[in-house]
């Protein structure tokens, strides 16, 4: 798998410092009542869900196939409706290549190096496509984290709800 998210590694390193943060502090001989108790059930239920975020991270990416990727060009993309792509994992859950089999209908004189963001079905920019080639017939799509590093779309436009293919 990847690097973790974000906030899943914020959410490890607050962990991390409360729980050494809570074995400094001196215990008194008798601790309130309940007082003990809360703070390590709080500590393992932070840990529950820190595991439990990353395993359903993990589930997500496993659950992006070569049709969904297929599926989400032209849903990013209004020039690409109609192409039927057909996509093959390069890297599981991150890298697929795709060829179309009729050329886009974007109005571009030469495709290669375009880019366009990829729509998910729950309608959330899931990453983005670069073309190889100048006719747009071959493109290499990026899903998450991957898209942005690939500068095909900024980190602010990962996830964001898009209704329809961009035009243009």
């Amino acid at each position: 798998m990847s690097a973790l998210p974000p906030d899943l590694v914020r959410l490890g390193d607050a962990l991390e410092r409360a729980a050494a943060n809570d074995l400094r502090q001196p215990r008194p001989l008798a601790a309130p009542p309940g007082r003990r108790r809360t703070t390590r059930k709080l500590l393992l239920l932070a840990a529950a869900l820190a595991v439990g975020v990353s395993t359903a991270a993990g589930i997500a990416t496993q659950l992006i196939s070569e049709e969904s990727v297929a599926q989400s060009m032209p849903a990013g993309a209004a020039m690409l409706v109609g192409t039927d792509p057909t996509c093959t994992v390069v890297r599981v859950g991150v890298e697929y290549h795709c060829v179309l089999s009729r050329a886009p209908d974007g109005g571009i004189d030469d495709y290669m190096g375009t880019v366009y963001e990829t729509v998910d079905a729950t309608q959330h920019v899931n990453g983005g496509c670069r073309s190889l080639r100048s006719d747009g017939l071959e493109w290499q799509c990026y899903i998450g984290q991957a898209a942005v590093d690939q500068q095909i779309i900024s980190q602010d436009f990962l996830g964001e709800i898009q209704t329809g293919p961009a035009v243009g």
